[in-house]
């Protein structure tokens, strides 16, 4: 494994619109390893030839209109698993396990709940659960292990503009921040609040139908970088890329 690689996290909202801006951003940024949520397509219409002649492996699982996760990386995948592996529904659109370059990356792209209270809020709650077990499962907090994605949780108040208007928001609500807590004390550090603990404004996820959304610093910190303790310790700078685009963006780190 090399001294130093970058892995980026990025939700695409429907990939096939985004294939051009990607590759200009790989092609300026070189990620050993980016992991994309929200890939909005099946398997069999995935435009992996495009990020294949840029010189990245291409690992994806989707479904038709929602969901769909992927990752581009310049080595190989030793292995792969899709989804959940504790006998419910695997829901593999939104979970990659992959070991490379010596250590473990997850991407996830966590249910977004829709409604407080709904089944679908509910599901999320159980989908964080069956992940804390799938961590307990297959790993401890000494393997060399992150997980990064769209997890659709601002952890804190410092993490989303507005809080005090928030609390019935599902992606803030105070049984979303517990279930993403109760994954992260399994063993991870919030890599981006390690080296900026007390920061607010920093975002990754502005509401495109909120005018000038980003402008006026009206955002969410949805989208993570969690890593076990070996691997933070490793982190030598991680930031958002919010120039790249205006709406959910890079969010990178070189461990």
């Amino acid at each position: 494994m090399s001294d130093t690689l970058k892995i980026a996290t990025y939700n695409a909202n429907g990939i096939r619109a985004r294939i051009e801006s990607m590759l200009d951003w790989m092609a300026r940024e070189s990620p050993d390893i980016l992991c994309v949520q929200e890939t909005k397509v099946q398997d069999e219409d995935f435009p992996a030839d495009p990020f294949r002649e840029a010189g990245y492996h291409v690992t994806f699982k989707g479904q038709k209109a929602h969901a769909g996760v992927a990752v581009f990386s310049r080595e190989a995948p030793a292995s792969v698993t899709f989804g959940f592996d504790d006998g419910g529904e695997p829901d593999a659109p939104r979970l990659i396990h992959m070991d490379i370059a010596g250590i473990t990356v997850v991407n996830t792209y966590v249910p977004q709940g829709r409604e407080v209270p709904s089944a679908h809020f509910q599901y999320k709650l159980e989908w964080f659960a069956r992940l804390r077990a799938f961590f307990e499962r297959h790993h401890t907090p000494d393997d060399p292990l992150v997980w990064v994605g769209d997890f659709n949780v601002a952890p804190a108040p410092i993490d989303l503009y507005a809080p005090e208007r928030k609390e019935d928001h599902v992606d803030y609500h105070p049984d979303a921040r517990a279930a993403l807590e109760k994954v992260r004390t399994w063993g991870f550090v919030d890599v981006f609040r390690q080296h900026y603990p007390d920061e607010p404004g920093h975002y990754t996820y502005w509401d495109y139908r909120v005018r000038d959304a980003q402008a006026r610093g009206m955002g969410w910190r949805i989208d993570h970088v969690y890593a076990t303790p070996p691997m933070a310790q490793r982190c030598q700078r991680i930031w958002i890329d919010t120039e790249a685009r205006r709406g959910p963006s890079p969010l990178t780190t070189p461990t």
